[in-house]
């Protein structure tokens, strides 16, 4: 098979995450692959330039862009359409909405016999404008009819898409967002690394990774911690992630009188954020849109049980009182009570984690990943020769 991935940017991210370790399986398996991303900028980080993959062919669009503009977004179809047309490609599987609608479309009319897409998390939610969702729900619907099969991180983002018919049952299937779950499951706590952030090992740490940007659930954990504060005087929050919101978190904290209970570790390089997450004691994940969060499988990995909301694949990761805490979305004092309880509860903390581990380990491993998604690219692709 000849296959090429497309998203719109490789940020420092789950979904670009995902389509890095897709693309590195598929050459491990011998096929011919190539990943096809638009120009990455801002403070999120480069992860092409953290995390080498050996003889992987990146194509730059520099057409492909994460705004909407109209100009740039009729020369990526153009250009992408070429590109699929010049090399032939047997799949071309999408990520992100942007390159999920243009590069599907340029897919579809390049006559690529198998086009495929990712649903990493939604582009539509309760927490944005109607007429916006409206939009996205539109484009969505009209992107699903120029693929065969929709992948999806957890069963919720089906659901969540089949609610507003977009595509057919059939057209769905689960692929959880596989990981490199090694070095968590090995991960240690670094005496030397804690000393460098400033961190007390003898007190509890509460982890949270994320970037510092809007819906990643910060004002949350903030009132949150305000409430474990008075519980647990010495409790240390680890913020592991950078964003357009750092100067105002800080702030926020200062005002607060918090400041000596947070510490922001900042961009954390992807090999090594399993030496962070090895010196919490529980992680938080508070985002209100979130496919699958990545953080929790990977805290999990490392033994540490996790408190999240009730959104998404969250459920699916989160196995409430077995892996960590269940919070309704938005309840910054059931996060408060659920963190709480557990600082209070050691054994609990090691029974959950533990767990975790394993629970973990037979479902999010990148190469359970990369072997469904062949299987069913073959599957796809011997049908489409049945039609023809």
């Amino acid at each position: 098979m000849k296959i090429c991935h497309v998203i719109t940017r490789m940020i420092v991210g789950g979904a670009q995450e995902n389509t890095l370790l897709s693309v590195k399986g598929h050459l491990e398996h011998g096929y011919e692959c190539a990943l096809v991303t638009g120009p990455t900028t801002g403070p999120e980080g480069k992860l092409l330039d953290e995390v080498k993959v050996p003889d992987l062919r990146v194509i730059i669009d520099s057409n492909l862009c994460r705004e909407i503009n109209p100009v740039f977004d009729f020369s990526a179809y153009f250009s992408l359409k070429k590109l699929f047309v010049s090399e032939n490609f047997d799949i071309v599987h999408t990520h992100s909405s942007k390159a999920g609608v243009i590069a599907r479309l340029a897919a579809d009319h390049a006559r690529i016999p198998v086009v495929v897409h990712t649903v990493h998390g939604p582009s539509f939610h309760d927490y944005q404008s109607g007429w916006i969702n409206y939009l996205y729900i539109l484009a969505e619907k009209f992107a699903a009819r120029y693929s065969v099969r929709m992948y999806t991180v957890a069963n919720a983002m089906s659901t969540l898409y089949l609610n507003q018919k977009i595509g057919k049952d059939i057209d769905y299937k689960t692929v959880y967002s596989g990981m490199d779950l090694e070095p968590f499951l090995q991960s240690e706590k670094d005496s030397d690394l804690a000393e460098k952030l400033g961190i007390d090992l003898t007190r509890p740490v509460i982890g949270k990774v994320a970037r510092l940007f809007k819906l990643k659930g910060y004002d949350y954990l903030l009132k949150a911690a305000q409430l474990i504060v008075k519980e647990i005087p010495d409790v240390q929050f680890l913020i592991v992630g950078d964003g357009i919101l750092k100067d105002s978190i800080c702030n926020h904290v200062k005002e607060m009188n918090l400041t000596d209970n947070f510490i922001f570790a900042g961009l954390v390089d992807p090999k090594v954020i399993h030496n962070y997450i090895a010196l919490m004691d529980i992680l938080v994940h508070l985002s209100l849109r979130e496919g699958l969060p990545r953080s929790v499988v990977q805290a999990l990995a490392s033994g540490k049980p996790a408190v999240g909301f009730d959104l998404d694949g969250t459920p699916e990761v989160i196995i409430n009182n077995k892996t960590g805490y269940i919070c309704n979305p938005g309840d910054f004092k059931q996060v408060a009570d659920s963190v709480t309880k557990l600082l209070k509860a050691p054994d609990d903390i090691k029974n959950m984690g533990d767990f975790g581990r394993e629970f973990v380990q037979k479902r999010w491993d990148w190469r359970i990943m990369v072997s469904q998604l062949e299987q069913d690219y073959k599957k796809l692709l011997i049908e489409s020769k049945e039609k023809n």
